[in-house]
């Protein structure tokens, strides 16, 4: 077992550092928006499907407890819909530690012998690198905007990383400084290409239950999951899937970065703290611009709408993990007769914040 996991080791590293090497090309041209910069042929080039395929074996065989979570069809009539579709819900919501993060951060750590380790977070990437930190006895620092809530720092730091809140524009100076001063590790939180390959495990999951699906919804912050798991089902031959994207409103990151073809920054606010980042990752908003459809957009009432409704059938979800269903029950694209697969993404949510939206 250790010499196979040396040789896939091997495999991923040439994979991930050959830029030059030709694309894969088994998913065909629908629903792509392509570019043809040089910048974008270099992205194509860095994750490939193998890449995918190892770092899914890397994230199930991680002693952080990853795991293969359920997929659900829900019946019509299950939920107040119009039209008639073949639904399911990918329930990350029921993920170690509470959101999908935690398969990014378990390919992150693979490809690291030590820390000290840094990263920028305030939710649940946070509490994901602070879990893995404390697994491998890593020292470990989390750097947050001061506007977040007392509670989520206390979470954080009680897995024993150095947690220090600050302005947000002071985030990245600080981090560059500590790599600098400290010889720090910095673990982007949505842009790294080892975390976009161990989330674009969950699409290789979902493709082993349902081989071809008409629709998968994904929500997007900055972008990692979206760019994952779209990759996962284009690289392996997908070519009638269409992946969407899903933001809200008034945090639109990603469908700005689309609009304009180029990452932008913005003002981001929403309910749903975990998908308002200021910005889109310039490696995950090309892989999205390459593999995504489209990026749907929702308000904070129909992601609060969405949780309430989730909550009635039984599951706890939190605003940023709800998104991607709210576009699908508000009807934001022709879903009849289709096949749907919906990626919940998480479930961190206070008792005191989920009777808020609920009542």
């Amino acid at each position: 077992q250790g010499g196979r996991k040396c040789r896939q080791e091997e495999v991923y590293m040439l994979h991930r550092d050959r830029r030059k090497s030709p694309h894969r090309s088994g998913c065909g041209t629908e629903g792509k928006l392509h570019s043809t910069s040089t910048e974008m042929e270099e992205v194509q080039t860095s994750l490939s499907l193998q890449m995918l395929q190892v770092a899914r074996e890397v994230v199930q065989q991680s002693s952080l407890q990853v795991i293969r979570t359920p997929l659900i069809h829900l019946p019509h009539g299950t939920i107040p819909m119009k039209i008639n579709c073949n639904l399911y819900l990918k329930l990350e919501n029921m993920q170690t530690t509470g959101s999908f993060k935690i398969r990014g951060v378990a390919n992150q750590f693979s490809r690291k012998e030590s820390g000290p380790f840094i990263t920028m977070s305030a939710g649940n990437y946070g509490k994901a690198f602070a879990y893995a930190s404390k697994h491998f006895g890593h020292r470990g620092k989390v750097l947050m905007v001061d506007t977040a809530p007392a509670s989520k720092n206390a979470l954080i730091a009680s897995y024993g990383v150095d947690v220090e809140q600050m302005p947000a524009k002071s985030l990245m100076p600080t981090v560059e400084q500590l790599v600098k001063d400290q010889k720090m590790i910095f673990l982007h939180p949505f842009d790294d290409i080892d975390l976009i390959a161990g989330h674009g495990s969950i699409g290789l999951e979902i493709l082993e239950e349902i081989p071809n699906p008409d629709v998968v919804t994904v929500c997007c912050g900055g972008g990692g999951l979206l760019a994952g798991v779209a990759a996962a089902f284009k690289l392996s031959g997908c070519t009638t899937t269409n992946i969407y994207g899903v933001e809200p409103k008034e945090a639109c990151t990603m469908y700005r970065s689309f609009c304009e073809n180029k990452p932008v920054f913005m003002d981001a606010k929403s309910i749903a703290t975990g998908l308002a980042p200021p910005f889109a990752g310039s490696n995950s908003f090309q892989i999205c611009k390459q593999h995504v459809k489209e990026i749907l957009l929702v308000s904070d009432d129909e992601i609060k709408a969405a949780v309430s409704m989730l909550y009635k059938i039984g599951l706890v979800v939190e605003p940023s993990g709800a998104a991607a269903f709210a576009a699908i029950v508000g009807e934001k694209i022709n879903l009849e007769g289709k096949t749907v697969v919906v990626i919940i993404t998480g479930g961190n949510v206070s008792p005191e914040e989920l009777c808020h939206i609920i009542h």
